[in-house]
């Protein structure tokens, strides 16, 4: 921080109230006492409080020197840094959490840019995020960016306090370290990013942008509980009759104590029209709306949904069941019914039904594969940061309650841990960016034995 040119912030958000014992900083919902301190650091604070400014305008103003005062915010993680060059901001560190006390360890050399370092582009422009990171770097000039790819070079171009400020923010590491230790080969860079942009931690800490903040509410109009109909001819699905489901059904231990992945079937006795209906009647209908906002839609189910949203829709891709033409259907959970919106012979649900022969035994195809798709708006309407991974949870207590259900009912089922969601986009005529598939889980009728 000597550089005549670097400018000085306290962190997004924070603050620096003045008291008769001295100062506090905040920033919610962390908060730090400075008491004891001379009026000139008291007046340095003042100035940071105001406005950026360099450490010789701090000194100017304190009338002292501040080296102390600005070594502690800084090793408390409460001063964002600009390095500036020739009169340009060349990039900031931001912290939102508290750097390491001690030093890092020197690097081999080779090392370059971790794995996980992730460079994207934010309406301030672009920024350098490390999961496991303190801090993030914001890139002011683009010339920067060029170079990084070079960081690990011994004349890679970098300014050196830059390379500094990566290694000390952890964004740096080396890659035969990285690729021989299992804990971090095991995790990929979507994967640790994703898990940390959407949990608290010390990147997020208040509920401001996090979590059910409905902050499209009065921006864009919440998307309508119902997904418009397919064109096809509605085909009335049976009803089961709950009352004597409810005396006749094993025991809740019972299934959850027989609950198994089938991966073999009998095709000499699929699955009936009626057990298709009665299967989606129990786990996904739509019990009623009712809204206790304007313009908000909630909806019940029979399995639980974060807000009572409701986003997940059935596709059942139908290749051998009694009472019905293969081909790909949309459940209508509030009608319940199926329209059929393509046929089997399509190479987007042939694609679909040849992503299970890695799940089934032997290679064999579904008799029924029940395709989760999400409409992701009634989602992202309400929730900021955690809507994927809210998505992802409604996937799982969904297929708990399709296995489930099954199992009370003697069919067979086995989820799949991926699918082809480009089949998917294809074959039910969507928007990826407003529906896509997010899920998969095989049904059908068990072989004996």
């Amino acid at each position: 921080m000597s550089s005549g040119e670097t400018r000085l912030a306290l962190r997004a958000g924070a603050t620096c109230v003045i008291t008769p014992a001295g100062a506090v900083l905040l920033n919610p919902p962390r908060k730090q006492k400075l008491s004891g301190l001379p009026r000139g650091q008291l007046l340095a604070l003042k100035a940071l409080n105001r406005a950026p400014a360099t450490v010789a305008e701090l000194a100017a103003v304190a009338g002292d020197d501040v080296t102390a005062l600005l070594d502690r915010l800084a090793g408390a993680g409460w001063l964002a840094v600009t390095v500036r060059a020739e009169g340009r901001d060349l990039y900031t560190v931001q912290p939102f959490g508290t750097p390491p006390r001690d030093e890092p360890a020197p690097l081999p050399p080779g090392a370059t840019l971790s794995k996980f370092a992730v460079l994207h582009r934010d309406s301030d422009g672009f920024v350098l995020e490390h999961p496991l990171s303190w801090c993030d770097i914001r890139i002011h000039d683009l010339r920067l960016l060029t170079l990084l790819e070079q960081s690990g070079a011994e004349d890679s171009g970098l300014p050196a306090g830059f390379l500094a400020d990566l290694h000390r923010g952890g964004f740096l590491a080396d890659p035969a370290a990285e690729a021989a230790e299992f804990r971090s080969r095991s995790w990929s860079a979507p994967d640790l990013w994703f898990h940390r942009r959407s949990t608290l931690g010390e990147r997020i800490v208040t509920w401001e942008h996090f979590g059910p903040t409905k902050w499209a509410k009065g921006r864009f109009p919440q998307p309508p509980t119902r997904k418009p109909d397919y064109p096809a001819a509605p085909i009335p699905l049976p009803r089961p009759d709950l009352a004597a489901l409810r005396a006749a059904d094993p025991t809740l231990t019972a299934v959850l104590e027989d609950r198994v992945s089938t991966r073999a079937f009998d095709d000499a006795a699929p699955i009936t029209v009626a057990q298709l209906g009665e299967l989606l009647f129990r786990t996904a209908r739509s019990r009623g709306v009712r809204s206790e906002a304007p313009g908000e839609e909630l909806v019940s189910k029979p399995y639980p949904s974060g807000g009572s949203v409701y986003e997940l829709e059935l596709y059942p891709v139908v290749r051998n069941v009694a009472g019905l033409e293969p081909g790909m259907y949309h459940y209508d959970a509030h009608g319940h019914t199926l329209r059929k919106i393509a046929e089997a012979g399509s190479p987007a649900v042939a694609t679909l039904v040849k992503s299970t022969s890695a799940t089934l035994a032997d290679g064999a195809e579904p008799q029924v594969l029940l395709v989760l798709g999400a409409r992701t708006g009634r989602v992202m309407w309400t929730y900021e940061q955690v809507s994927y991974a809210v998505i992802l949870k409604h996937v799982g207590v969904l297929m708990q309650t399709v296995y489930l259900a099954a199992t009370a009912m003697g069919l067979g089922a086995c989820a799949q841990g991926f699918g082809d969601t480009a089949a998917f986009v294809s074959a039910a005529g969507v928007d990826e960016l407003e529906e896509c598939s997010v899920g998969s889980i095989i049904v059908g009728t068990p072989r004996a034995g």
